[in-house]
């Protein structure tokens, strides 16, 4: 059963709980010949204005650099062996700036949902870091699939519909 909700507070719970049992994501991009590269990241969200914004703290590789250049177009999985799971399509663009970096460098510490996140401090010596880069996420559809009945939400961002 397939469910279109209207505003992203519909899900927010759901997404917040998936996301923060699982926490790892499966991140794909595409090439310039539009083959698909997945890796598995830790990405953070929070709500702004009643819409999800995710955060990535991530190193800013020659593939992941070329995909996004290319096409800012991703998806991150969510999985639970349960069957729960999470689907986010998003654009993603680096951000570069000192403010923003010390925030998501927080938001991970604190854990955005909570159980989701980590020290950054385990790969990066601090927000100056320059090996750390930030990917801001701005999602146009999120799924959400309940393992026991596979029901699934979805929402989309009624600015992309």
């Amino acid at each position: 059963m397939v469910t279109k909700v209207k505003s992203f507070a519909a899900i927010e719970s759901q997404f917040n709980a998936y996301i923060g049992d699982i926490v790892y994501a499966t991140m794909t991009t595409v090439d310039a010949k539009g083959r698909p590269r997945a890796r598995v990241l830790i990405p953070i969200w929070e709500v702004n204005d009643g819409r999800p914004i995710g955060w990535l703290a991530t190193y800013k590789t020659p593939v992941k650099a070329a995909h996004l250049a290319k096409n800012p177009h991703t998806t991150f999985s969510y999985w639970t062996p349960r069957q729960n799971a999470v689907n986010v399509d998003a654009v993603a663009e680096w951000i570069a700036d000192a403010e923003t970096t010390a925030r998501v460098w927080d938001l991970y510490r604190a854990g955005s949902p909570p159980g989701a996140g980590y020290d950054l401090g385990s790969f990066w010596s601090s927000p100056a870091d320059p090996k750390l880069h930030i990917l801001r996420l701005t999602p146009w559809r999120i799924q959400v699939i309940r393992g026991t009945d596979l029901h699934s939400r979805i929402w989309l961002d009624a600015e992309k519909r």
